[in-house]
């Protein structure tokens, strides 16, 4: 007979186990898309012209690719102090914090604990008669009200059966890994816009010190025009076109001070301190020559880009997260035990083997018939992960089109500041050509008015296509990967 009874649970569980077993069958699969952009990815950033692969400015170091020392030290302070990057230092901390919480379930639980409590059991019950006619030792009744003291250890483990657990920790080491390059493309980012606003006020310096040269020169022609009135060579108007264009120069150069100082207070924000003034030097600016950059091949930034490969690991967690809610349609295997001492006086619990008290237990249990959840939780891991897809494909397009533009704006800018230079020479030297003729009544006080105009506009424009020059080559710098090493 006991044999047939075993015979029948066996046949009980193996009939559980594989209903569970043809349950999980059931688990639907991600959705498979195939990744074109990068394949695709072109051999050259300009189809007219093939790059080198040795050469690649975004592996260079910045603190090799700046060399002016005090942008050195404002990008040093910048880096220890920069509230971004400290939060997302941060956010570092919370991903690696996420991936040992992954690996903690791999581990079975234990806990240690102890209890006491007291129990009444009515007299007319099972249990209450039972334990009126129970003896705990000969001539001894049993207790009532009984009471309960336990100390002991309970333990508890998921068995990974199906590597879901696992699965889930490779995917938080995947999120934490994105979050060190997300951190490497904010210092790409802060050391790009450090640069970029060192230039940009080295340039107002040098523009403060032209209009200023220009308020002098107007001066200048100001008292000529006086005494050219008073020579009865010139009139009234000529003396107040004069004063009116002096006064209008005056009124540029406190625009031009104020802008000074938002720019100076924009880099103190970026180095995480309060006001306070930018050691520079204005004098070497205009005769800066900028590095020499080289883009390499477009393939190469899927490795030099931080952004890129953090949108790479975190289409990994996806996917791994993707696969993770698949297996949760797959049944669980969880086993619990408890060993501890147990007695109903505290005087007992040092008595053994009789106080000794122990129990595990095994469960095998997979979702049969309301499934909404975990296939509501697959679905969103699902859509996320096409979502990283395509933002991985956006991540690598931009990238690339960053470089390609930036390549043709450098060869650009170049071409203009060169034009501008000859701009600037042949406008300062019909300055003083119409400066010359305007002292003997030889030519108008207008003429003399639209030549000053024309080479202080030729000057500002010279002085920012320098400050775009340098800034450019500092964007491509950043958008090939550098600034982060």
């Amino acid at each position: 007979m006991n044999m047939m009874e075993n015979s029948k649970t066996k046949n009980i569980i193996t009939a559980i186990a594989l209903s569970l077993v043809l349950a999980s069958c059931k688990a639907p699969m991600a959705t498979v898309i195939k990744d074109e952009v990068k394949e695709n990815i072109p051999q050259n950033f300009n189809q007219e012209e093939t790059q080198d692969a040795n050469n690649n400015s975004g592996t260079t170091p910045w603190r090799q690719f700046f060399t002016d020392p005090n942008l050195v030290t404002l990008i040093e302070t910048a880096l220890k102090n920069n509230q971004e990057l400290l939060i997302t230092l941060q956010e570092i901390q919370i991903a690696k914090s996420g991936v040992l919480a992954k690996k903690g379930r791999l581990t079975p639980t234990v806990s240690a604990g102890i209890g006491a409590g007291l129990k009444k059991s009515g007299r007319y019950t099972s249990e209450g008669a039972g334990d009126a006619t129970t003896e705990i030792e000969p001539g001894k009744e049993m207790p009532d009200p009984l009471g309960n003291f336990e100390a002991g250890l309970n333990a508890s483990w998921e068995i990974d059966i199906w590597k879901k657990l696992r699965t889930e920790k490779e995917s938080a080491v995947a999120h934490y890994l994105s979050t060190v390059e997300g951190k490497n493309f904010v210092l790409s980012n802060l050391i790009e816009e450090v640069a970029d606003n060192y230039y940009e006020l080295l340039a107002l310096d040098n523009q403060l010190d032209i209009i200023q040269q220009y308020i002098k020169l107007q001066q200048r022609a100001l008292e000529i025009s006086k005494i050219q009135k008073e020579a009865a060579a010139s009139t009234e108007l000529a003396v107040k076109k004069f004063e009116a264009e002096l006064a209008k120069s005056k009124a540029a150069e406190y625009t031009i001070r104020q802008q000074i100082t938002e720019k100076e207070n924009e880099i103190n924000a970026l180095l995480g301190r309060y006001p306070q003034p930018i050691v520079r030097a204005k004098e070497n600016f205009m005769s800066t020559i900028p590095p020499t950059v080289y883009t390499g091949i477009p393939s190469q930034l899927l490795a030099n880009r931080p952004d890129i490969k953090q949108a790479e690991l975190e289409l990994k967690a996806s996917k791994l997260d993707v696969e993770a809610a698949r297996k949760e349609f797959y049944p669980s295997l969880e086993i619990s035990a408890t060993l501890g001492l147990e007695a109903f006086k505290p005087s007992y619990l040092v008595k053994m083997p009789e106080s000794i008290a122990y129990n595990m237990a095994g469960e095998l249990a997979g979702p049969l018939i309301n499934k909404s959840a975990i296939k509501a939780n697959f679905q969103t891991a699902d859509a996320k992960q096409v979502q990283a897809l395509y933002e991985y494909d956006k991540t690598i397009l931009n990238a690339y089109l960053d470089v390609a533009n930036l390549m043709s704006k450098v060869k650009n800018i170049d071409q203009y500041y060169q034009l501008k230079s000859q701009e600037t020479k042949a406008l300062d030297q019909s300055i003083d050509i119409a400066n010359q003729l305007f002292r003997n009544s030889r030519a108008d006080y207008l003429e003399v008015l639209l030549n000053q105009r024309d080479a202080l506009d030729a000057k500002m424009e010279l002085i920012e296509a320098k400050q775009k020059q340098l800034s450019t080559v500092v964007d491509i710098y950043k958008s090939l990967g550098g600034g982060w090493k």
